[in-house]
């Protein structure tokens, strides 16, 4: 594995935050007729760090984010977030505890604007699934400068009046998350935020996200290890359903299994 520059405020993130635990798993397991995708994972993610689980294709990173955010449920094992049993809970109930995945909730409407968007997201907030949720553009309104804020946080000021149709796809991200941040989640989980993207998407979306993980948990799963090594504190790696190693980028992109695993299976 290549040795891009490090998250330099990495250990200092992790050790300041100490055992505080906020999402872990035990026996964490997914059977499909009888193929175990994901094979007793236990995980531990640190309050206040960034995390993120890598692997080859085929490692189970897919089915375990889909686990942890209860898009999925285990064959075994158990998921605890900030201490509560979190196993058996729908996703828009773990939501509301704060543990949000972004681009789970649907809220980037491609012919409105990006304020629009970010407005809805507050409003979804703020209103829950009441019948008002649509009532009144004076109710709307009210949330401008909330939602002006947001979109100056994932830096599209320049773009609030923009339908979100005419983004490009790095800024339509930055937009899933301000919608994401509309929620005020505790714990934020970003599955491949850097999918698809060219060079300059893929910078300003990692500067994003050193930005929105102040105060804040983050979980990803993410194939770009560039990316991974300048942003994570913690790295799990998968392969085959398990873990395989875990430890900053330094430690795991020296380990003889992962560098096994990735020369045998690609980079996926």
């Amino acid at each position: 594995m290549a040795q891009p520059t490090t998250h330099a405020e990495g250990s200092a993130r992790g050790s300041a935050a100490g055992q505080d635990i906020v999402l872990s798993t035990d026996g964490l397991t997914k059977e499909f007729k009888g193929f175990r995708a994901v094979n007793g994972v236990t995980l531990e993610v640190t309050r206040g760090t960034i995390h993120a689980l890598i692997g080859p294709n085929g490692a189970g990173k897919t089915t375990c984010f889909n686990l942890l955010t209860k898009f999925l449920t285990p064959t075994a094992g158990s998921i605890r977030y900030n201490g509560r049993d979190i196993t058996g809970m729908k996703p828009a109930d773990v939501a509301r505890l704060g543990l949000v995945r972004s681009f789970q909730i649907s809220a980037v409407f491609p012919h409105l604007t990006v304020k629009e968007n970010v407005r809805i997201a507050l409003q979804r907030r703020k209103r829950g699934d009441s019948f008002d949720f649509w009532r009144s553009e004076t109710v709307l309104r009210a949330l401008n400068q909330e939602a002006l804020q947001l979109v100056e946080a994932v830096g599209l000021s320049d773009f609030a009046e923009v339908p979100a149709v005419e983004l490009s796809y790095g800024r339509k991200r930055a937009l899933e998350i301000a919608t994401t941040l509309a929620l005020e989640p505790e714990m934020l989980l970003l599955d491949e935020p850097m999918a698809g993207m060219g060079h300059e998407d893929v910078d300003r979306t990692a500067a994003l996200i050193r930005r929105v993980s102040a105060n804040r948990t983050i979980l990803m799963v993410e194939h770009n290890l560039s990316v991974v090594a300048s942003l994570s504190d913690r790295i799990t790696v998968l392969a085959r359903g398990q873990v395989l190693a875990e430890g900053n980028y330094a430690t795991v992109s020296k380990d003889p299994r992962v560098i096994e695993a990735y020369i045998g299976a690609g980079h996926g």
